[in-house]
Order: C-alpha cells, then structure tokens, then sequence
C-alpha cells in the first residue's frame, strides 16, 4: 500500500484514497475493503505506513462496521485520525448490507462524527439536494459523498451546491445541455480508451 501510495504521488496525484468501505465479495475474500474492518490493527499498519509514505494528504473511507453485532466504525475512525488520516468519509451501512440493503445509519455517521475532530464526510441513499441538507444537519458531517445517485444525473453536485448555498431548488437543465453533457462525457471517454473500446465503454 505504501508503494503504491508512492507511485502515484510521483506519477501527480494530488491526495491518496484508501477504499475500505467496499463490500463487494471478490475483495472481501481477498481480506481487502471492508473486510480490513475486522482487523482493527492491520488498518493501523496500513494506514500508519500509507500517511508516512507519502507528502500529500490521505484519507479513508469506511462503512459503519462489518455487520449489525459488530459496529465498530467510531473506532477505526479514532485510528484513522491518530494515524494522520486526513479526512473520513462514512458509508452509512455495515458490510453485511452489500451496496444498497437496509437502511443507512445516520444516526451512526452522528456518533463517528463526534468521535473525531478530521472532517467526516457522510455518504449513503442521498438523491436529493434536499436529502443532502437533511443529512448534513442531522449527523453534522462536514461535507456529503454522492454515488449512485450521479449516474445519469451528473448535474446533482451543481443542484446540491446550489441548494445549499440559496435555499432554493435548480430548474431541470434543458435537453440541449443535457446533450452537450452526454457528447463531452463521450468524447472523453473516446480521448481516454481510444475509439474501438471507448464505444464500447461508452456503451
């Protein structure tokens, strides 16, 4: 982890992510994402030797525990912070519920919130510019994470930003822009993959 932290700092990256929420069972067998959340000391090792490896910051992301009986995200939050983990970003459910079961642990990102004093980023079932502002207030997260919710609407960040700062909700962008957005996202990914498997990402 160290060594690659390093390669890609050399190689520009601005900050270095650590991906410990991912519940996904191909890197759970391997004891990688979410699975580290079982072993408390090795996320100390990893987190210890990545923030020593590198001068840009580092910061995490977590789920609430590993499953119902075994909450244990206020803890690897405290280790996080005293390793100089930089900021912590909360998926609000455990492992055992996969990418969308059940219901996300607001109440959880609270107690984790109030557990550290690094900027916690609270992330989970958040569709809304609305549910956003809701979620900020209610965990007094410092920031919130969208996933799902910006796949085919890109232009959430841009209305959540908006209604955050006025109070006030963004009209629907117009056909015209969401085209515009949908031929750069394509011409990206044609620049990026070239055009045989930029189509076929694309698709």
């Amino acid at each position: 982890m160290a060594d690659a932290a390093r390669y890609n700092v050399e190689h520009g990256a601005d900050i270095v992510d650590i991906n410990m929420g991912c519940p996904a069972k191909k890197v759970c067998n391997v004891a990688a994402g979410s699975a580290l959340m079982k072993n408390e000391s090795l996320v100390a090792q990893i987190l210890s030797a990545v923030v020593k490896a590198v001068n840009v910051p580092v910061t995490l992301k977590i789920r609430t525990g590993w499953d119902a009986d075994n909450r244990n995200g206020a803890r690897i939050a405290r280790i996080a912070q005293d390793c100089g983990i930089q900021a912590l970003a909360v998926h609000g459910r455990t492992r055992a519920c996969g990418f969308a079961e059940g219901t996300v642990e607001y109440d959880t990102i609270a107690a984790i919130k109030c557990a550290v004093s690094i900027p916690v980023i609270a992330n989970g079932d958040i569709r809304t510019p609305a549910q956003a502002k809701q979620v900020l207030d209610y965990t007094g997260a410092d920031a919130v994470m969208i996933g799902r919710a910006a796949q085919g609407r890109p232009w959430i960040f841009r209305e959540i930003a908006h209604y955050l700062a006025t109070g006030e909700t963004l009209a629907e962008p117009s056909p015209l822009h969401v085209r515009d957005i949908l031929l750069g996202h394509l011409h990206n990914l044609y620049a990026l993959y070239g055009d045989y498997s930029g189509v076929r990402v694309a698709r």
